[in-house]
């Protein structure tokens, strides 16, 4: 692979940026410096608008497209200029016909605004509770806003979420993670486990990205090609690897959707799953043991190993060994490689990362009052994540030439 020439400048991209970056400039005629400082403030502009029409609909009691017996109702927008950090700019204060709206996100009389688009950028990445958003927006601005309101000003980001699970992907991606971390989710007043399943790709230039996110409780073959459909549809034509755990019918979907890819089993998760049931007092000799068999030189050594520790560990945990068995051709593929490139595909320390975003969001939230909020949440975690990832996977250069040669062709130049 031609060595790359390191880019001048300090500022890091990532694919979230440079999507940002051509919806600005399809959306805005930019051509200076100062163009960039208008189209700012206009987004600016914008969301503070939002965020006041959701305080408007609170104040009415109804929303925009909704009939009402209230005879007080929407009048029109007031014009107000204010400062902020990209300069004096002008926003649209929604009326009403009573004048009895206080709008509270930029109060009546205040003219300088300069501190709230970051904090409005800093409460949403973080995905916080409608409560602790609430009691955050009262800390700093010192009024008092309803959980309904904070829902329905973050329900203004669900058409950005469709537009980021619907925007176009690499055509090819060597390495993907699925992954999957379980949510209580309300559905119709039952509490029920929901598993969020993480696509995580790495891309031809070793850069971390992920490409989207799905909530579901019902594994199968079919739902597995749904998915992986999806990914084609925006422009995937193909994958070197797919390193998962044993999630049902994924074997199956990825031979349907994708006959030339790899499927590797998670070695993360398989050592896991093995050592689920064994006491403290042996897990750590267990654990050294199964490290023989995944680190072996080549496929035959590996065998020989498992047959080693097989026939220690079966006598005094008879079923523990039988998955490494039965699923020794999803756990074989890495033998093939490097030790590199082996620990780039069986360790998740790419997913990982990422994974503990996500399980704060058990710990803040018990329970969440839809799959709709958890989706909220998952999107806001991930850009919170995402902000981290400004370096390519470690001996990528490496990694990347062993792959080409392996999967020739397959590969960009």
């Amino acid at each position: 692979m031609a060595r790359q020439k390191k880019p001048v400048h300090r500022v890091e991209m990532t694919e979230g940026k440079r999507n940002i970056i051509r919806q600005l400039l399809e959306e805005y005629d930019i051509e200076t410096a100062e163009d960039i400082q208008d189209a700012l403030k206009d987004l600016l502009g914008g969301t503070i608008k939002e965020m006041m029409e959701a305080e408007m609909d609170e104040h009415l009691g109804y929303e925009k497209s909704e009939r009402s017996d209230n005879d007080d109702y929407r009048n029109g927008y007031k014009r107000k200029q204010v400062s902020s950090r990209y300069g004096s700019m002008a926003i649209e204060v929604p009326q009403d016909r009573k004048s009895t709206f206080e709008p509270q996100v930029v109060k009546k009389r205040q003219k300088d605004i300069s501190d709230i688009d970051q904090k409005i950028i800093s409460m949403y990445a973080k995905g916080m509770t409608t409560r602790q958003i609430s009691e955050t927006i009262e800390d700093i601005y010192g009024f008092e806003t309803s959980e309904s309101f904070i829902s329905n000003v973050t329900d203004k980001i669900l058409p950005q979420i469709e537009d980021w699970q619907n925007r176009p992907l690499d055509e090819v991606y060597p390495i993907l993670y699925i992954d999957a971390i379980h949510y209580s989710v309300r559905d119709n007043g039952v509490i029920r486990k929901l598993a969020a399943y993480v696509i995580l790709g790495i891309n031809s230039e070793g850069r971390k990205e992920v490409l989207t996110i799905t909530i579901g409780d019902n594994e199968s073959a079919k739902y597995w090609l749904s998915v992986l459909n999806e990914l084609k549809n925006r422009g995937v034509k193909d994958i070197l690897i797919i390193c998962a755990d044993g999630l049902t019918g994924i074997k199956e979907a990825i031979s349907a959707a994708f006959p030339k890819t790899e499927y590797q089993r998670c070695m993360v998760h398989q050592v896991r799953n093995t050592l689920k049931y064994v006491p403290d007092k042996d897990r750590k000799a267990f654990a050294a043991d199964l490290k023989t068999i995944y680190q072996a030189a080549d496929e035959q050594k590996a065998l020989a190993a498992l047959e080693r520790v097989t026939e220690k560990w079966t006598p005094k945990y008879p079923n523990s060994m039988k998955r490494w068995k039965d699923n020794w051709d999803a756990i074989s593929p890495i033998f093939k490689f490097s030790a590199a490139v082996r620990k780039v595909i069986y360790t998740t320390n790419a997913i990982e990362s990422l994974n503990s975003t996500y399980r704060k969001l058990n710990r803040q939230r018990s329970v969440f009052p839809s799959d709709t909020a958890l989706l909220k949440a998952l999107y806001l975690a991930t850009f919170e994540a995402t902000k981290k990832w400004t370096t390519t996977i470690r001996d990528w250069a490496h990694v990347y030439g062993e792959l080409s040669i392996m999967y020739e062709g397959r590969l960009p130049e």
